[in-house]
C-alpha cells in the first residue's frame, strides 16, 4: 500500500497548485459597462462548430454565444421559453405546440420562424448527418407541421417527455435554414450561423475563435441576466489545453478570464486579490469506467467487482484532484435528482475480496511482474482516451487507476491516450475492455437514454435485458417526476450494484477563474457548465 501511495503523490506532481472555494467574480466589477474586448482561454478546441454536432461538454459555452434553442432550463431543471415564446402538450402527450418569438433573425438575415424549426428538423433526419441525434433524442419524433409562421406542431409516434430537453439541448439550437445549404455545414464557422447574441466571425484552427457583438439581439430568455445586445464589443477564446499555461497566461494579464482550473491551481488563484474564482458540479452522468462485457475479462463479473474492488477511489481521487473531487457512486451524477444515494459505500476499496474474486475466476497465477495470469495470458485491459475529450486530468487520473489495480490486485491497465480517429476504430470495432464517459446533460435520463437500451450510441459496455430497456421507456413516456425517480433508482441498481457495469469516479464540475474587473461570469443554470459570454463584461 505504501508503494501505491507513493505513485499517487508521485501523480500528484504533475500538477500544479491547490485548492479553493468558490468566490462571487462580480464583487470587484462594479456595475454592467457597455463595450470593450475580453479574452477567454479554453481548456478543449471544439471539433464542430455545428451545434447539431455537439458533443463536446467543454465547447457547450461556445455553442450559446451565437446559436440558441427554443428553451432553456431554470436552475430547478424545469424549463423556461427562449426562442418559443410558450409551448402545449396534449393530453395524450404526442403533439406538442409550440408558439415562437416574432422579429427573431438570423445573423445572416433570415427570418426564424415556423418554416426554419421545421428544416432544423428535417435536417437533423437526413441519413448519416446526426445520427446519435436521429436514434435517441428524435427517436419517438414523427413529423412537425407548419400551423403558420408563428406556429409548429411537433407530432411524436408514442410520448417522450426527454422531447423538451432536446429542444433546450446544443442539438435542438436553430441553424439558419440558408447554412444548412453551406458546403461547411458539418464543420460550422462563419457561414454556419444562428440567432445568438454573438456572430463567429473568425476562426485559426489550433490557436483561437473570434466572435463578434450582434447589434440586432433583443430575444433573451428571462433568466439571462439583461436584455438587450452583449454588454462586450467582442470576445476572442484561445485554445490552452495545459492548464499551467492558461493559468500562467491569467496570472500575467494576457487573458481576462479561463475556463477549467485543476485543484492545484486554485489556491494560486484564490490567494491572488486581482483574481476570482468560481465553480459548479455538472449535470447528467458521473465521470465513469464502463467494463466491455463482449470481451474477456469483464465478460465474467468476478473480475469486473473485483477491478472496483481494488481501487481506493477517495484516494486515488485525492492524489489527483486534492480534495476538489466530489465522489461518484452511481452511474448519475449526485447533482441529479435521480441520483441513488444508497449506493454510496457499498462497494470499492477492498483489495481482499478482490483478490479473493480473482482467484475464484481462474486469474490464481502470476507473471515476474507481478500480474495475474490464466493460461499464460496476463490479466490485461485497455483503456482508450481521446485526445479532444481529455479534460480535468482524466489521462493523469487514469494512470492512478492503473497503479491501484495492479498494487493492489495484479491487474494489467494499459492506458493510451490516442487521436480521435483511432478511439473511435477501437469502440467500433468493439476492441478495447473499458471506455470511458460523462454527459453533462440536463436531464440525467436524456443520459441514460444513451447509455443503457440496447442498440444505444454509448452502450459499448454490452449490458441490456429487457426489463432494463422497458424501465428507460417508462420513464421516458411518463410526465410523473415521482415515477420517473423510482424508475431511475431501479435502473442504477441493475446498473451498478447487480451486473457491476461500471466504476463510478467522480462528479465533472467546471472553474471560471478571472480578472476582477471582469462581471457577469455564469454558469448554466441545472447544467452546471459555464454560460455563454453574453452577460459578461469588463468593469473600469
Amino acid at each position: 500500500m505504501r508503494r501505491y501511495l507513493a505513485v499517487l503523490a508521485a501523480v500528484g506532481l504533475l500538477l500544479s497548485g491547490c485548492n479553493g472555494a468558490a468566490a462571487e467574480p462580480d464583487a470587484d466589477a462594479g456595475a454592467p459597462v457597455q463595450g470593450g474586448s475580453l479574452t477567454w482561454a479554453v481548456e478543449t478546441e471544439p471539433i464542430t462548430f455545428n451545434p447539431h454536432q455537439y458533443a463536446q461538454a467543454k465547447a457547450r459555452l461556445l455553442v450559446w454565444n451565437s446559436f440558441e434553442a427554443l428553451l432553456t432550463h431554470d436552475d430547478k431543471g424545469g424549463y423556461l421559453p427562449w426562442l418559443a415564446k410558450s409551448w402545449d402538450v396534449s393530453a395524450d402527450g404526442l403533439t406538442y405546440t409550440f408558439k415562437l418569438r416574432e422579429g427573431v433573425t438570423f445573423h445572416d438575415g433570415e427570418q426564424f420562424d415556423a418554416a426554419a424549426v421545421k428544416a432544423n428538423l428535417d435536417q437533423l433526419l437526413v441519413p448519416g448527418y446526426a445520427p446519435g441525434v436521429a436514434s435517441t433524442q428524435l427517436k419517438n419524433y414523427q413529423d412537425a407541421k407548419v400551423v403558420d409562421a408563428g406556429t409548429i406542431e411537433v407530432h411524436l409516434k408514442q410520448p417522450d417527455v426527454l422531447i423538451l430537453d432536446f429542444f433546450s439541448s446544443p442539438q435542438g439550437a436553430q441553424v439558419s435554414p440558408k447554412s444548412l445549404k453551406s458546403p461547411n455545414l458539418k464543420a460550422g464557422g462563419p457561414d454556419v450561423v444562428g440567432t445568438g447574441p454573438f456572430i463567429l466571425d473568425r476562426y485559426s484552427k489550433g490557436q483561437e475563435v473570434h466572435y463578434k457583438r450582434n447589434p440586432a439581439y433583443q430575444w433573451a430568455p428571462e433568466n439571462a441576466g439583461h436584455q438587450g445586445p452583449a454588454y462586450l464589443d467582442e470576445v476572442t477564446y484561445r485554445f490552452l489545453k495545459e492548464s499551467s499555461v492558461r493559468v500562467g497566461a491569467l496570472t500575467s494579464g494576457q487573458v481576462d478570464v479561463v475556463e477549467g482550473v485543476p485543484a492545484t491551481e486554485q489556491e494560486l488563484i484564490k490567494g491572488d486579490p486581482n483574481l476570482s474564482f468560481s465553480q459548479h458540479l455538472n449535470s447528467g452522468t458521473a465521470y465513469n469506467y464502463y467494463f466491455n462485457q463482449t470481451r474477456a475479462p469483464f465478460d465474467d463479473i468476478r473480475v469486473r467487482k473485483a477491478f472496483r474492488d481494488a481501487v481506493d477511489v477517495d484516494a486515488v481521487l485525492q492524489g489527483v484532484y486534492r480534495g476538489t473531487a466530489t465522489r461518484a457512486w452511481s452511474v448519475v451524477s449526485p447533482s441529479s435528482q435521480f441520483y441513488d444515494a444508497s449506493l454510496e459505500k457499498t462497494y470499492g476499496n477492498n483489495p481482499a475480496n478482490a483478490n479473493k474474486l480473482l482467484d475464484e475466476a481462474g486469474w490464481a497465477t502470476k507473471d515476474a511482474e507481478g500480474f495475474r495470469t490464466k493460461d499464460g495470458k496476463r490479466l490485461t485491459a485497455r483503456i482508450f482516451l481521446s485526445a479532444p475529450f481529455v479534460r480535468d486530468k482524466r489521462d493523469i487520473l487514469a494512470q492512478a487507476v492503473q497503479a491501484a489495480v495492479k498494487q493492489s490486485a495484479g491487474i494489467d491497465l494499459q492506458v493510451k491516450v490516442v487521436d480521435q480517429g483511432t478511439a473511435n476504430d477501437a469502440l467500433t470495432k468493439g476492441d478495447f475492455e473499458v471506455f470511458d464517459n460523462s454527459r453533462a446533460d440536463t436531464d440525467a435520463g436524456a443520459a441514460l437514454t444513451l447509455i443503457l437500451p440496447k442498440g444505444a450510441p454509448i452502450n459499448r459496455h454490452g449490458f441490456s435485458s429487457p426489463e432494463l430497456d422497458a424501465q428507460v421507456a417508462q420513464a421516458q413516456a411518463t410526465q410523473d417526476t415521482a415515477k420517473r425517480r423510482e424508475l431511475y433508482l431501479k435502473l442504477q441498481q441493475a446498473v451498478v450494484a447487480d451486473n457491476a457495469t461500471l466504476l463510478p469516479l467522480y462528479a465533472p464540475q467546471d472553474q471560471i477563474a478571472a480578472q476582477k474587473q471582469v462581471g457577469g461570469l455564469r454558469f448554466e443554470p441545472t447544467a452546471g457548465v459555464p454560460g455563454s459570454a453574453y452577460s459578461v463584461w469588463i468593469g473600469k
